[in-house]
């Protein structure tokens, strides 16, 4: 098995478990954040009722409720939004890592930096901005898509991780970079369409106003471009002169 392991293992298991490692101390510092969130309540509920403020006098309407109208009109796609929604963070992000890991590791270190580049951006926004998301506004017509309510989806969800939707961040950066590692047509479609799914399903489901998607996008480019600019400054510096 351990010979097996190091003729798949393009660094072998040590390097492995060093990824394990940092994919750890991210989570941790996520929980961190969320504590750090979670105490501003009121902070959170104000800065909600501005985001739906803002988007009423910017467009008169809410597009989530659009995007809930759709899904709901089929249990199919409500409960492929719901999934979608808790999975495309950290079991969407965890085998993807582990797919370029393996197979197209030469994108490995830029895909995992650009994700860690960019939540830590995120963590920052929860920490200085944190927002309530639309579930928690049910007087203006949004309904919790995922039920909230349960203790198991209480203990696991970050309540007041709105603004900026990482969801939408970490789903444009695993499109990206699964579209250029992929080879197959049909693959490249796929996750050429991936963000596009996942902002829809974070909007359909009640957790996140599209301003906080329009943010995720915003802090992913930032994200990808702090990571471009470093890849390329490193390259220079390597280069025989």
């Amino acid at each position: 098995m351990v010979a097996a392991g190091r003729r798949v293992l393009p660094r072998g298991y040590r390097d492995l478990g060093f990824q394990i490692v940092i994919w750890i101390g991210f989570y941790l510092s996520y929980q961190a954040v969320r504590g750090i969130a979670d105490q501003n309540e009121a902070k959170a509920l104000l800065n909600g009722f501005r985001v739906i403020d803002f988007e009423q006098s910017l467009t008169g309407r809410f597009f989530e409720q659009t995007a809930q109208r759709i899904a709901d009109s089929s249990h199919l796609l409500l409960t492929a939004a719901a999934w979608t929604y808790w999975n495309s963070e950290f079991t969407v992000i965890g085998l993807s890592l582990l797919f370029v890991y393996v197979w197209r590791h030469e994108w490995f270190g830029r895909f995992r930096n650009t994700i860690l580049v960019t939540n830590m951006l995120g963590l920052i926004g929860y920490a200085l901005v944190p927002t309530a998301p639309p579930w928690m506004f049910p007087s203006y017509g949004f309904v919790d898509g995922v039920n909230h309510q349960s203790d198991v989806v209480g203990a696991l969800a970050n309540p007041f991780a709105a603004m900026p939707s990482l969801h939408a961040a970490d789903a444009l950066i695993v499109g990206i970079f699964l579209f250029r590692a992929s080879k197959s047509r049909p693959a490249k479609m796929l996750w050429a369409l991936w963000p596009a799914w996942v902002w829809f399903c974070v909007m359909a489901t009640a957790n996140h106003f599209w301003l906080d998607v329009v943010a995720g996008i915003v802090v992913a480019l930032l994200g990808l471009l702090i990571v471009s600019q470093v890849s390329r400054r490193r390259a220079a510096q390597l280069a025989p002169s």
